[in-house]
């Protein structure tokens, strides 16, 4: 039980790396040429909605002794979703290289 109690921590911790998919889109140039493109708004908008898809932590506490792993393990796919989310925006609205924290997902 102390194993999966420590996965669970380090897992939100290591959760917690990637900045929000509209925090990311605020640190993009509004000046590049792909930032107008229909591919970027579109891109932009489901990153402005995305922050509403969290899922709650208290949640898992609720399902007994497995709740925790349960959570940690929505925690991490949500994590993944976010960096995909990042990504994608990037190869939509930029003309820049693709950061190496955005190219292995």
């Amino acid at each position: 039980m102390t194993k999966w109690l420590a996965v669970c921590i380090v897992a939100a911790i290591a959760g917690g790396c990637t900045s929000t998919p509209a925090e990311y889109a605020a640190t993009l140039s509004p000046k590049d040429p792909k930032w107008q493109s229909p591919q970027c708004r579109t891109t932009r908008a489901e990153a402005a909605t995305f922050e509403q898809r969290k899922v709650s932590w208290a949640a898992g506490a609720l399902l007994g002794p497995y709740g925790l792993a349960i959570a940690a393990a929505a925690k991490e796919h949500q994590e993944k979703q976010r960096r995909k989310l990042a990504r994608e925006m990037h190869l939509n609205c930029s003309t820049k290289p693709l950061p190496k924290s955005l190219q292995r997902i």
